[in-house]
Order: structure tokens, then sequence, then C-alpha cells
């Protein structure tokens, strides 16, 4: 009795035995906390019926950055919740890609279609119809089965997936930020959205770093960062701009 009394004093007063819970809970949010800023983009994109202030690129560089760190996961086994946190990301960009190419679909009736198919890479990742997106991912995802399971012996092949995917991913705000320099604004895009950005990269690079997670990994997170708040300043700098011009 005094043995089993003992324990349970030991096991109330020691911090680490909440531990299991409290990684749990960081795993559920590495999973499902990469999504959550896309959810205000997709609410302004419904809300407008436009997509000129959102680069779908954001998605080309998600969709290919998570196919190749799931190609890169048989080579080199990490995190669990890296993995799914993978394929949670891909059905979300295609979620996204569906909803702006019913958008566009619907505000340009008349201006001429283009497809996959046609190969012509002056019109890449500008396609007509939500089909073209899935065919794309469909062969990318093949053409790295392919060569993932030819080499996958390699221990430097494995090493040059896993950087090109997380190398990949670091460029995720470029897209956008294109996008605001050339629009010259940020009309349209969700401001939340690159604010869960930064919040959910910070996040995400400590996770890494307390769970010593392969080095390419935390170097995308902070490679990110820098890009969140590139953006965030094309934010301010842009507001101000109209502000000087039209106060």
């Amino acid at each position: 009795m005094g043995i089993e009394m003992e324990m349970k004093m030991n096991s109330e007063g020691d911090p680490t035995a909440s531990w299991p819970l409290l990684s749990w809970l960081a795993s559920c949010i590495m999973v499902f906390g990469g999504v959550v800023p896309y959810v205000p983009q997709y609410q302004e994109i419904l809300r407008t019926s436009s997509t000129e202030g959102f680069s779908t690129r954001v998605c080309l560089v998600l969709l290919v950055a998570n196919i190749l760190r799931i190609f890169f996961w048989f080579g080199k086994q990490f995190e669990s919740p890296l993995l799914f946190q993978s394929m949670v990301m891909i059905l979300t960009m295609l979620a996204m890609l569906h909803l702006c190419c019913s958008v566009q679909t619907t505000n340009h009736v008349s201006t001429k279609q283009h497809y996959f198919t046609d190969l012509d890479l002056r019109y890449f990742w500008s396609w007509a119809c939500f089909e073209d997106y899935l065919l794309f991912c469909f062969s990318f995802t093949v053409l790295s089965a392919l060569i993932t399971f030819l080499f996958l012996d390699s221990v430097l092949f494995v090493e040059g997936v896993g950087s090109l995917a997380v190398l990949t991913e670091a460029m995720l705000g470029v897209p956008q930020l294109l996008q605001n320099f050339q629009n010259k604004s940020t009309r349209g895009m969700s401001i939340k959205m690159v604010l869960l950005w930064t919040a959910g990269d910070f996040f995400k690079t400590t996770y890494f770093l307390v769970n010593e997670a392969p080095s390419q990994f935390w170097l995308c997170g902070v490679a990110q960062i820098c890009i969140d708040i590139a953006i965030l300043l094309q934010v301010a700098f842009y507001k101000q701009e109209t502000h000087t011009k039209y106060g």
C-alpha cells in the first residue's frame, strides 16, 4: 500500500508524466495545422468570386514538395506526423485548385482554354479544367515513383530527394510574393493566411529542432519564415502607398 501511494505521488509530481499527451497534441497540430492558413483564403475567394489576389502556383509548390516528401520517407523514414501532414496538404491544395478552377470558369466564359495535354509550357499551370491539374499530379507521382524505386538504395539520391522536397517547400511564399509585386497590391490575398503561415512556420521549425528531424526540414522552416516576413512587409508597403496615392 505504501509503495503504491509513493508511486502515485511520484507520478503526480513528475512533470514528464504529461509529455506523451503534449507530444500527441503537437503531432495533431503538425498534421492539420498546415491547412488552417488556407481556410481564410478559401473563404475570401468564395466571397469575392475572384482568384486575382491568390497565386495558384502556391498550390503547385506544395503539391510537388509534399509528393517528393512522401517518396523521401520511403528512403529515410522520419516522424510519422510529417508523412501524414503531406497527405493532408495534398488534399487541401487539390481542394483550393478545384475552387479556383470553378471560379475562373465562371468568370472567363469566352477565354481560350488550355489543357495539360497541349504540352505548351507557355500555359503551364494555367489550364482550364481541374482534371488537368489532377492529370499533372498523377503523372508527376508516377514518374517520381519510378525514379525513386530505381535508386532507392542510393543514400545520395535519397538525401537529394529530401533536400529537393524541403527546398521546394521553402519557396512556398515566392509565387505569392511575385504576384503581389506584379499586381503592385495585396488586394485579394488573405492577410490572415500569411499571418497563419508565419505562426505555423515558427511552430514547425521549433518542432523540427526539438524532434531532431533531418536538417533539411528546419532549414526549410527558417527560409519560409523569411519569405513570410517579406510578404507582410509588402502588405504594409502597398497599404502605405495606396494611402499616399489617394490620401
